[in-house]
């Protein structure tokens, strides 16, 4: 054999058994990533990641802060649910048809001695103007009764729920105090209006009924058309409310410092009373004007010709100040109070 032929088969000799073991080195490479967990060849790795991109659905977009209007349909949704429950519950239904009768009852009594001779004064008013028995009506009811009964609903607001332990559950609703305050606020002036209306509405139809309807005297000794009667006393319902909603922030007030329902009530009551008990202190006369039972009757300025607005515009803006001053204090209570029922 040449040197030449020993050189060839020798070089091809080395060439198989480089290929041999290049193939065998292959096969144990793919082995051993088949066998090694985690390791994945980086062709592999890619394919699967973009079939995981794209059988991946969309990431939801974060929840960014509710709709304005989401609010505002939340916010009167409470409320209605809040009316809801007021008007039927039998104990405040029960309170405005008792308010609704004692105008019926002051009306047939006054009717009743109307026949008397030498009867003068009020009898006299009511019996020759039918509307003026809404005007006698709100005198008699407006610094007691109708106190009571919106006392009832105002100190309940927030006592009745924390003494049932269903407070916290409507904290835990994304209310906020703030709002939940202001709708039992609010859902106590409508009651409060409510109640207004209902003495208004039974002394004039039972005005009606029992005295003869016309023009109307006033206590100046001008005589208005039964229009302008009719006007002035919505004029006087509307002033009463105000002063029930006025009444309604102090027992709110009150309602956030205790658990008990009852004691609200009758600690917004107890201030009524001593109310009129200094009223009736000569001696401390200077200190009247700023208590709030005293601007409750002055509804009595529509029956003035012409109307005495001052006297309006005085008692609603001491109805204001209280509204104020008692909301504040409920406010700052409640936005701070530790909810434990």
């Amino acid at each position: 054999m040449s040197t030449a032929e020993s050189m060839a088969e020798t070089a091809g000799t080395l060439g198989s058994a480089v290929g041999t073991t290049g193939a065998s080195g292959s096969a144990a490479e793919t082995q051993e990533e088949r066998r090694t967990p985690g390791l994945v060849p980086v062709a592999e790795s890619m394919r699967t990641t973009e079939r995981t991109t794209e059988r991946r659905p969309p990431e939801p977009s974060a929840p960014g802060p509710a709709p304005a209007a989401g609010r505002a349909w939340a916010f009167w949704r409470l409320l209605g649910s809040e009316l809801g429950l007021t008007f039927r519950r039998p104990r405040n239904l029960t309170m405005l048809a008792v308010l609704g009768v004692v105008p019926i009852v002051i009306g047939v009594a006054l009717r009743l001695v109307a026949s008397e001779e030498g009867m003068g004064g009020i009898v006299q008013d009511v019996v020759g103007n039918s509307l003026m028995l809404t005007f006698v009506s709100f005198s008699f009811l407006v610094l007691l009764l109708m106190p009571v009964a919106v006392s009832v609903v105002a100190g309940d607001s927030i006592a009745g729920e924390a003494g049932a332990g269903t407070l916290r559950y409507l904290l835990a609703a994304p209310a906020g105090r703030t709002r939940l305050l202001l709708v039992k606020y609010l859902n106590a002036v409508v009651f409060a209006y409510a109640v207004t209306a209902v003495v208004a509405l039974t002394a004039l139809v039972t005005g009606l009924i029992l005295f003869p309807a016309g023009d109307v005297t006033l206590l100046s000794g001008s005589t208005i058309s039964m229009a302008d009667g009719l006007l002035r006393i919505l004029i006087a319902v509307g002033y009463v409310g105000a002063g029930m909603a006025a009444l309604a922030a102090v027992a709110l007030a009150l309602s956030t410092f205790t658990e008990v329902s009852i004691g609200a009530i009758a600690a917004t009551m107890v201030l009524v009373i001593v109310c009129q008990v200094l009223r009736a202190i000569p001696e401390l006369g200077s200190i009247t004007p700023y208590l709030l039972p005293s601007k409750f009757t002055n509804f009595d300025a529509v029956l003035r010709s012409p109307i005495d607005f001052g006297s309006l515009r005085d008692g609603l803006l001491a109805f204001g100040a209280y509204i104020v001053l008692f909301g504040s204090i409920a406010w700052a209570r409640f936005s701070g109070k530790d909810i434990t029922s």
